[in-house]
């Protein structure tokens, strides 16, 4: 899968220590101009739906279970690769000092109905819930949270970043008549 973008933290000094490395898949699901999201109260941000890969894992059969937790997706198809966003971050927990997070993304379609979400508790307690938005707005609204907000979480630059990038690549007609009016 093609790399998008490597990132390091800026509080990382060196990327030398004890890594945990994580892998996630994120699925990316358009229709038109509107994109499905996972809006997150507890940061004030909107977030490609996916997450971690379990040990032993595939990559898209985590991103199936991911999204149908995350969204209630269904008949998850038609799934293509997008590309792969690299990040090295502070890692929270005492056994390592970084964490090493590969983001893979999908294009995929899914039915338009979603069923129901299982999301995991620390979703629910940080007001986590799938919503259909108008990419331009969610990247807006990304912006403004990134400029504004001391509550953002780290994964917001990230996802605003491959919202730009799924604009450039996958909305091109759209892209550019958002460019002539802006």
């Amino acid at each position: 899968m093609r790399l998008l973008r490597s990132t390091v933290h800026p509080d990382i000094d060196t990327l030398e220590g004890r890594i945990f490395h994580r892998r996630a898949a994120r699925g990316i699901i358009l229709d038109g101009e509107n994109i499905l999201m996972l809006y997150t109260a507890r940061y004030h941000d909107y977030t490609l739906p996916g997450g971690g890969v379990d040990a032993g894992e595939d990559i898209v059969q985590g991103l199936i279970r991911e999204l149908a937790e995350e969204t209630g997706a269904r008949n998850i198809r038609d799934l293509r690769e997008f590309g792969l966003y690299e990040e090295f971050r502070p890692w929270y927990k005492p056994e390592h000092d970084i964490v090493h997070m590969e983001s893979y993304c999908y294009v995929c379609t899914i039915d338009t109905e979603l069923g129901e979400t299982q999301l995991e508790d620390y979703e629910i307690s940080n007001g986590m819930k799938p919503v259909w938005i108008n990419i331009f707005d969610a990247i807006r609204h990304n912006e403004e949270t990134m400029a504004n907000s001391d509550k953002k979480g780290m994964s917001i630059e990230r996802e605003t970043f491959l919202l730009k990038q799924i604009v450039d690549e996958l909305l091109p007609a759209q892209h550019s008549a958002q460019q002539k009016i802006a």
